[in-house]
């Protein structure tokens, strides 16, 4: 059996588990730079306010009808993840972390030893509440897709009280029929409209398709699919969530950029958050892509990227910052107001298996980037930096709307008054 546990509106119940006078209120989160809406909490969503619509359209309803408003948090939310998914692993003996607030469950050993998997379900929901103040759903399946479908129906479908148990083709088959084919896990928007060309529209409709026909006509993920939701377990968790092929971080700046100081500082900011990334899935950058651009907007826009390519595969940020220094050089332009900017990995190299030139300088060793991680990962981010990365807040990005850091921050450490 597996399961699925994703919390309700992460962002927006996040928001609330500090801070008791707005849970019974209508609460939205925004994007960087308090663009657009990312994430709308249940009581916000009777509301009608959809995702992703730009803040400024809808500011006046949202003030209109007492919407709290919120700028992402994403120390809070990284903390309250973690503690999340600690409470989640005692529950299981195989635990995969697939995103910030979806986790992944396998019961490898717990045939037999559970009887009422939706009693286990309603437990698992009371001890993240109890612990973490997160509302979330269970969804049990006995493919990695059936429990995700499992998880909608908690979430989504009327019936199920946050925990649905998919065990037999009986129990899939109401929640299959009730299922658009975009909901289901693998199924994206492109592809769905060519499924619903050939008159599949719901999930059920697609279990019913023959798994040799689909990946003729598709793909051997479309197959795979095609037999996770009739019970056949397919996927590993590699193939879950394989590796990243490429890694970006880019951002809009809080205010326009000048100056090629501060330019520098923000791309090497950068540079680190993706070889943290690579360490991270054990992948080196061969080539690395730099940009930075004004608005389109803008009468003179103005956009330059340029690749550095390596003769060694890295993840050192120290070498990551030299190449990125050398582009800039080439890319920062006098006169303009630098809007955005960032660095991507285009190349990956597999750690595991780098291949080394014997005519090139010795590399750093990795265990200077062991110890880089370590100390942040015990301090906090941002306890050991590069010199080149600054102390400048000037194109960090805007939060006006920032509630505090209440578990990351020693000034934000909640207070009771006894």
């Amino acid at each position: 059996m597996y399961a699925l546990v994703d919390a309700v509106s992460f962002y927006a119940s996040a928001e609330k588990v500090f801070d008791p006078s707005i849970r019974n209120k209508p609460v939205v989160v925004l994007t960087n730079n308090d663009g657009c809406v990312c994430a709308v909490c249940p009581i916000a969503r009777r509301l009608g306010i959809p995702k992703f619509i730009p803040y400024f359209q809808i500011k006046d309803f949202l003030s209109k009808h007492g919407v709290v408003v919120r700028s992402s948090n994403y120390e809070l939310y990284a903390d309250l993840s973690e503690r999340m998914m600690n409470v989640i692993a005692r529950y299981c003996d195989n635990q995969y972390i697939y995103s910030i607030d979806e986790s992944f469950l396998e019961f490898k050993q717990y045939d037999g030893l559970i009887n009422d998997w939706h009693k286990y379900g309603h437990e698992i929901r009371r001890a993240i509440w109890k612990e973490t103040r997160l509302p979330v759903g269970v969804g049990f399946g006995t493919t990695p897709t059936l429990a995700k479908a499992a998880n909608h129906a908690a979430k989504k479908l009327a019936g199920f009280n946050g925990v649905a148990v998919i065990d037999s083709q009986q129990s899939s088959l109401p929640i299959l029929q009730e299922m658009k084919v975009t909901d289901v896990w693998g199924i994206g928007n492109r592809l769905s409209k060519k499924l619903n060309l050939l008159g599949i529209n719901t999930a059920q409709q697609l279990a019913q398709q023959s798994p040799q026909h689909m990946r003729k006509q598709f793909s051997v993920l479309v197959e795979q699919t095609v037999n996770e939701l009739n019970g056949v377990a397919c996927l590993s968790w590699d193939k879950v969530k394989a590796p990243k092929q490429e890694i970006f971080s880019t951002r809009s700046f809080g205010e326009r950029v000048t100056d090629y100081e501060t330019l520098m500082f923000a791309l090497v900011t950068h540079g680190v958050i993706v070889g943290k990334k690579l360490r991270r899935q054990g992948s080196l950058v061969k080539r690395l892509l730099v940009f930075a651009a004004s608005s389109p907007h803008d009468t003179q826009y103005y956009k330059r990227s340029l690749i550095f390519e390596f003769q060694v595969a890295t993840n050192n940020n120290s070498q990551i910052a030299s190449a990125i220094n050398i582009l800039l050089r080439e890319i920062f332009k006098t006169g303009i107001h630098f809007y955005r900017c960032g660095v991507g990995a285009v190349t990956l190299e597999s750690e595991q298996y780098q291949q080394p030139d014997l005519f090139s300088p010795i590399q750093p060793s990795p265990l200077i980037m062991d110890c880089f991680d370590k100390v942040n990962n015990r301090y906090g981010q941002g306890a050991i930096t590069l010199a080149s990365e600054g102390k400048t807040d000037k194109w960090q990005m805007r939060r006006s709307f920032l509630s505090p850091q209440y578990t990351s921050s020693w000034r934000d450490i909640p207070k009771i008054g006894c």
